[in-house]
Parts: structure tokens; C-alpha cells; sequence
């Protein structure tokens, strides 16, 4: 069996672990696999027993998304950086990966380059097949020129393929980056990669008619969370209802206790911090109220939810806003403005939006197969064309 060694690194939310995860599950019948997580360890995150999971000293970013910080027990993140680094060389020398998957590196995540740098320098030397896990859109820069320039030297350097996994027709990668043509490597668009609905868990009974508020990871969108919680008072004794908000792993204490404390007035309103049964709860929902990350928004259109998306533009990031006010623009979802988030404002546009049907979709959502697909092929040593 052939041996794959797959980086995720997250700092903001788990959506690229979601996606990471679910990639790996198309996998591990073809593949000894090797995970390494750079993030937070995600309590309740359900991980497939074939897969070896290696967590690194964990690194995330700072409430205002300039800094990355410190670990506990280390004093700088040089520090850091070369204990890691070491750790991926050990990892990758006792594995030996036949194929490395790097999830966003070069295109994003270069601040990790101390670590990443030296692994790829390995793997190529070893003659291992490198692979760059894309999703569908990039981060821009201020200095953009410049940011793609880098782009490509890194991957003309080091990667063998770019697996974009979103679909060409509906979001083409020269949308958020403009120099596709001059990288070297092939670039394939497998379709956008969505979650299954876990196997083995007890069936249980969701409340009708379901609103399902979430906000992802939950470091972020706190202001969503609140004004739903607000507008619920307004919606008590307006329409029949429950609202079923998940505030996120990593959503801190002084976010979630006031919230059920909140809900603890409310007969319409439970908020709970974490489920794993999530893409449950969106299939018999009403109407999804949500961050307008990938993996949710990839729930969205699996589901056909009616759906009202808040993207989030912090540190100037217009990932989740290009691709929601493109779906809007379909009619696929209504999108969250701001100046939307008081209660009265927010309560009737979710009145309206349960009154709308859901609008149908038909977007490439075969990113899990596809991506095996390639990845076996490349494991293989095939031709694959440009």
C-alpha cells in the first residue's frame, strides 16, 4: 500500500481540517496515511481509526489576525518553528511518504515557511510526489505582484500538482489569482469537497421548524451569535420556530454561558457549544444562519437549506465574501450585511427567508473522488497532463 503524509495547518477556524479530513476518508483505502495537525486539537472531532494523526506544538493566530502566538512552554516561535521542523523530518524519515500533501502552502500560510521549507527540500531530494491542496479561492495581499510572484516560485520549485478543490465554472481560481498560466505544474479542479454524514450514531429527534445558527470554530462571529439570540425574543410569538445554535469548539466560555443564559428564557432558543452531527441538524433545518466559510457553505448546497450567510472580512480577508455574494447572485442564498445585525433588522429578514423556496443547485461537488483519483494517479508515477 502506498504511504501519504498530508500538513494541515489551521490558526482561525476547523474548516481546514473539515475539509483535510474529509479529503483523507476518500483515502485510506489506497493509502497508509499520515496527518500531521498544526492547530489546535479539535475536541469531539471524529477521525477515522486508519488514519495516524501526529499534532504538532500548536500554533493560532491573534484576535486581530496579525501575530501568530506563542505556545505554552516555548519563549519565541523560533523556537517553535525548529522544534517543529524537526518533528515533520522525523515524521516524514520514519513514514516515508510515497506522496506529501501540503493543504494552502504556497498560496497561503507562508509564515510557516521555517518549517515547510525544509520538509519540501526533503521530499524532493527523496523523489516523493508533492501535492498542494487548494480551495477554491486565495487570499489576496496588499501587495499582490508580489504575493504571486512568490506563489510561483515556490510552486514551480517544489510541487508536482495543484489540486484546486472547487469548480471551474462557478469560481475559476484566476478570480483571486491572476497567474495559473505560469505555473508549471499540472493544475486540475477536482469539484468542491463536502462532508458525509457520520455512520454509527444513534438517531435523535430535531425540533420543526428548525433554524440552525452556527459560526464555524467559534473564535470568531460572536456578533451573529448574539443578535440571533436577541432577535429570538422578536420571533417567540411571531412564527413557530426553534432555533438550535452551536457556538463552536473553540468558542470561549464568557461567549457561551451568556448565550445559554439567554436560551434559558427562551422556549424558542438552545445553544450548545459542539456537535459532531452537524450536516444532520443542516439537512433537517429551515433555514441555516452561518459564517460563510467553505465547508459551510459546501453544507449548504449538499443540503439545499435555505440559507443566510455573514462573511467574514477580518484582517481584511474577502474569501467568504466573494463566494457568498456570488451565490446570492444566483439566488442560492441571501447574504448578511452588517448593518443587518440588530434584532429587528435581522428578525425580519429571517421571516423572509423562510417564506422563500429553496433555490435548486448543480455544482461540481465530486471533490473527495476526484481528488483520490489524482492522488492515486500521481502516487503511481502517471503522465498527468498540464
Amino acid at each position: 500500500m502506498k504511504r501519504l503524509m498530508f500538513y494541515c495547518q489551521h490558526i482561525l477556524g476547523i474548516g481546514h481540517m473539515i475539509r483535510s479530513l474529509e479529503i483523507l476518508r476518500g483515502l485510506t483505502s489506497d493509502f497508509q496515511i499520515c496527518l500531521i495537525n498544526g492547530g489546535e486539537v479539535i475536541e469531539g472531532l471524529q477521525i477515522p481509526s486508519e488514519i495516524d494523526v501526529i499534532n504538532l506544538p500548536p500554533i493560532k493566530t491573534d484576535a486581530e489576525f496579525q501575530s501568530l502566538l506563542i505556545p505554552g512552554g516555548f519563549t519565541s516561535l523560533e523556537a517553535v518553528f525548529e522544534v517543529r521542523k524537526q518533528r515533520l523530518l522525523e515524521v516524514f524519515d520514519r513514514h516515508q511518504p510515497d506522496v506529501l500533501m501540503v493543504e494552502l502552502f504556497p498560496f497561503g500560510r507562508r509564515k510557516f515557511s521555517p518549517e515547510l521549507i525544509p520538509l519540501l527540500e526533503t521530499a524532493k531530494i527523496a523523489g516523493t510526489q508533492i501535492v498542494c491542496s487548494l480551495r477554491d479561492i486565495v487570499v489576496t495581499k496588499q501587495d499582490r505582484d508580489r504575493h504571486e510572484e512568490k506563489i510561483c516560485t515556490l510552486m514551480n520549485r517544489y510541487f508536482d500538482l495543484l489540486l484546486i478543490h472547487g469548480d471551474s465554472q462557478f469560481m475559476p481560481l484566476e478570480v483571486s489569482f491572476s497567474r495559473v498560466a505560469d505555473l508549471t505544474c499540472p493544475v486540475h479542479y477536482t469539484g468542491y469537497v463536502v462532508q458525509q454524514d457520520l455512520e454509527n450514531l444513534p438517531a435523535f429527534h430535531v425540533p420543526h421548524p428548525l433554524i440552525l445558527t452556527t459560526v464555524g470554530g467559534g473564535r470568531f462571529g460572536h456578533e451573529l451569535l448574539n443578535c440571533v439570540a436577541q432577535a429570538s425574543a422578536l420571533l417567540e410569538d411571531q412564527i413557530p420556530h426553534h432555533i438550535q445554535m452551536f457556538t463552536g469548539p473553540f468558542s470561549p466560555d464568557d461567549v457561551l454561558k451568556p448565550l445559554q443564559a439567554i436560551a434559558a428564557q427562551r422556549r424558542n432558543l438552545t445553544v450548545e457549544r459542539y456537535t459532531p452531527r452537524l450536516l444532520h441538524y443542516m439537512r433537517q433545518a429551515d433555514l441555516s444562519i452561518s459564517m460563510a466559510g467553505y465547508n459551510t457553505t459546501m453544507n449548504v448546497l449538499t443540503t439545499g437549506v435555505r440559507a443566510m450567510l455573514l462573511p467574514f472580512t477580518g484582517n481584511d480577508d474577502q474569501e467568504q465574501r466573494i463566494r457568498s455574494e456570488r451565490l446570492q447572485e444566483l439566488g442560492v442564498v441571501s447574504v448578511i450585511q452588517p448593518e443587518e445585525l440588530q434584532p429587528e433588522r435581522l428578525a425580519q429578514k429571517i421571516v423572509a427567508c423562510l417564506q422563500q423556496p429553496p433555490a435548486p443547485t448543480s455544482f461540481n461537488v465530486s471533490g473527495v473522488e476526484t481528488t483520490a483519483y489524482w492522488v492515486k494517479a500521481i502516487a503511481q508515477h502517471q503522465q498527468i497532463a498540464v
